[in-house]
């Protein structure tokens, strides 16, 4: 019969499967009490929630919330960072963090409900972010707006030159 704490957990668990995009599911081993303590402060600083629970809860939890592809998965020792934003922020960090080791891995990451491979994150991890993209669209975005305002401009000046020198020659006539 479950107690009523590990009732509360898997609760908590599925409202943050429920309540995000994409999250990572982690082995931990290898990181020392600073390692991790760096990553937390990393991922929680993007607004990535990272969370260390008993498999058993998670397997119950991500049931509930209708995962699917992550229970074999849950073996060792396991982390999970979750995001509502943008992936690829959490991939680049999780990577960063884990490629220069053996341990701890990526075991799989689930991202708009498709699940990958951990294999796979450095594939996530090397995606520009959305606001590395927005940044890329609104430049190539501004630079014809802005080819075009110069052309216009330069259209103009020429015309006022011509002007110019049509009241010029007028005033001399006079």
């Amino acid at each position: 019969m479950p107690n009523a704490q590990k009732l509360e957990e898997v609760a908590r668990i599925k409202e943050l499967f429920d309540g995000n995009k994409a999250y990572f599911i982690t082995d931990y081993q290898g990181l020392n009490v600073a390692e991790m303590t760096t990553l937390r402060k990393n991922l929680r600083e993007q607004n990535i929630k990272f969370i260390i629970a008993k498999n058993t809860l998670v397997k119950v939890a991500s049931e509930q919330a209708g995962v699917a592809g992550i229970a074999e998965h849950l073996n060792g020792p396991t982390a999970i960072a979750f995001t509502k934003e943008d992936a690829a922020v959490a991939a680049k960090i999780l990577h960063d963090s884990f490629k220069e080791r053996e341990l701890p891995r990526m075991k799989v990451f689930v991202v708009e409900e498709e699940v990958f491979s951990g294999d796979d994150i450095q594939k996530l991890a090397d995606l520009p972010t959305k606001d590395e993209l927005l940044g890329m669209i609104a430049s190539a975005v501004e630079a014809p707006v802005k080819n075009v305002a110069m052309l216009i401009d330069a259209f103009f000046q020429g015309l006022l030159g011509v002007i110019e020198a049509l009241a010029e020659k007028k005033k001399s006539e006079n």
